[in-house]
């Protein structure tokens, strides 16, 4: 039987999270790596397809024990994400931010969920400094989650639902974006539930993949 399986939840930084825009401009006066932005409302927003790839790399690296090419992931998370053989079975949307959270912030006169922060980079030969601003979405913010998730039976569902909530659990041990190994990007997923869209699932099977989830929202 063809089921999906929609979960949802809350992805919360812990620490500023920077995911660029990948230009080379700035306008004078901004930040020299301003982060990506809802086009619509211009808040921050996380591409789904950077949480899909980071998830699928630390995956990867997990049951490998290695970095290796996407040609040669293990064959369970080519049948999750997808190949150039297999279409994915995981489909990831856009992140925006939450419209109680924006509340909050503007109930203690916080206007933007962004800051700017200073760095230096230090020339070793030479000690000339280098300086620049780096634009990050505040910790504490939080994120709407929608993962779509489909399987051709309850037991494929359980396994992908496992396998994926492995994935989030190990993101929350490293981080998302950019200069992770400065502190940036560090994140935690909340209120994660799973609830079926199409087809019929047994209460069961349901409660298993909420179990899975629940495994993946670290304190």
């Amino acid at each position: 039987m063809f089921t999906k399986v929609k979960i949802t939840g809350i992805l919360e930084t812990v620490t500023g999270l920077h995911i660029g825009t990948g230009g080379a401009f700035s306008p004078i006066g901004s930040a020299d790596s301003p982060v990506v932005r809802d086009a619509l409302n211009h808040r921050p927003m996380i591409p789904g397809s950077s949480l899909k790839g980071k998830i699928r790399t630390l995956l990867s690296r997990a049951h490998t024990g290695s970095d290796c090419n996407l040609s040669d992931d293990p064959k369970e998370i080519c049948d999750l994400f997808g190949s150039q053989k297999n279409r994915s079975k995981v489909l990831f949307s856009d992140l925006f931010l939450n419209e109680d959270f924006m509340q909050r912030l503007e109930s203690m006169d916080i206007y933007s969920p962004t800051e700017v922060k200073f760095e230096n980079s230090i020339n070793r030969l030479t000690a000339v400094a280098n300086p620049r601003q780096i634009e990050r979405v505040i910790r504490g913010a939080q994120f709407d989650l929608e993962i779509i998730c489909e399987a051709s039976g309850p037991d494929e569902l359980a396994q992908n639902i496992c396998l994926l909530a492995e994935g989030m659990k190990l993101l929350s041990l490293d981080y998302l974006g950019g200069n992770g190994s400065r502190g940036y990007g560090k994140i935690r997923f909340r209120e994660l539930h799973a609830e079926s869209v199409i087809g019929e699932i047994a209460d069961d099977v349901l409660q298993e993949c909420s179990t899975s989830l629940k495994g993946a929202e670290l304190i």
